[in-house]
């Protein structure tokens, strides 16, 4: 009898046991579903917003960081004060140019007007001496010319108008031709059958050019 109730109380015992784990086993399924529910919703969240972020094109989007865009503004101003500033640095470099470009060419202008000025210096002081070669060499006789010192003389006055040719130095045309005061210095009017009248029709001095400009007029005599 004893063992009866023995084995009665072990059998309650054991059901009570099962009864526990089996309350164990439905708390378990309800804490891994939970588990998993909050997972897919966690996944869910993560889609949504992955979604609802906007794709990093270079474009500006609504909702940007201000201070992201403000800093783009100040970049963007610094970049036109640096455009404006060089179009100011090429502007003066071009205006510099121009300026040294005009300097040369007048400095070269001025350079020639006084190479020339100084030209037509020496070329007036030689003149006389050219004078003074054509009065000896038409003052000799015929039987002088043959003489070897009037020879030389000649050689040298030949020598002289060549060099001063080959200068640029050019004797004005004057005897039979139209009198012009830009080139001719009337100092007297003769009558004469041989000329018509404002033809010059004698030479007292010879005149020069140097490169197109005269170094000394013409001294003539023009008929009337």
């Amino acid at each position: 009898m004893a063992d009866k109730g023995e084995d009665i109380l072990k059998e309650d015992k054991d059901l009570n046991e099962t009864e526990s784990e089996a309350a164990e086993d439905v708390t378990k399924g309800t804490d891994a579903d939970k588990a998993s529910d909050d997972k897919n919703e966690s996944v869910k969240e993560e889609n949504t917003d992955s979604e609802d972020t906007p794709e990093q094109d270079g474009t500006e989007e609504e909702g940007e960081d201000p201070h992201k865009k403000g800093k783009w503004k100040k970049n963007d101003k610094k970049l036109d004060a640096l455009k404006a500033k060089n179009e100011e640095l090429e502007d003066r470099v071009k205006r510099q140019m121009a300026e040294f470009e005009n300097f040369r060419k007048r400095t070269e202008k001025e350079k020639s007007v006084m190479f020339e000025m100084g030209a037509k210096s020496v070329i007036e002081k030689l003149l006389p001496v050219v004078d003074n070669f054509e009065r000896g060499l038409a003052s000799a006789s015929e039987e002088d010319r043959s003489d070897p010192v009037y020879e030389g003389m000649n050689l040298i006055y030949k020598q002289l108008v060549d060099e001063l040719d080959k200068l640029g130095v050019k004797p004005i045309e004057a005897l039979g031709v139209e009198f012009n005061p830009e080139y001719h210095n009337a100092v007297m009017q003769e009558e004469t059958d041989e000329f018509e009248e404002g033809i010059i029709c004698k030479e007292l001095q010879k005149g020069y050019t140097y490169r197109d400009s005269v170094v000394r007029h013409s001294m003539v005599a023009v008929a009337k």
